[in-house]
């Protein structure tokens, strides 16, 4: 299933990149696809997951279709075909 996945502020400009959706199998988690992004870019590693606590970490807003995560089921909310994840620090913005 296609997932579109996007990063901004300071995440987009330390891992130089916007767009960093892809395929993914079905019943994929949101949780799943923000490690795999704090793998492929060292840059981000613990500064999306908190791996103690099982959720996003610090102040990280991440939404899928414009909902926050910690309003659905948190990293284990599993994502659709077209879904829409966005990571976002919450002082970025203005």
């Amino acid at each position: 299933m296609q997932v579109e996945c996007k990063l901004f502020g300071p995440f987009r400009d330390d891992a130089g990149v916007e767009d960093v959706g892809g395929e993914y199998d079905p019943g994929t988690t949101v949780g799943e696809i923000l490690r795999e992004l704090e793998a492929a870019y060292p840059s981000l590693a613990g500064r999306i997951v908190d791996e103690e606590a099982d959720e996003t970490a610090g102040s990280t807003v991440v939404t899928i279709n414009e909902k926050n995560v910690t309003h659905l089921d948190g990293l284990a909310t599993e994502l659709s075909e077209g879904d829409t994840v966005r990571i976002v620090p919450s002082v970025y913005g203005g």
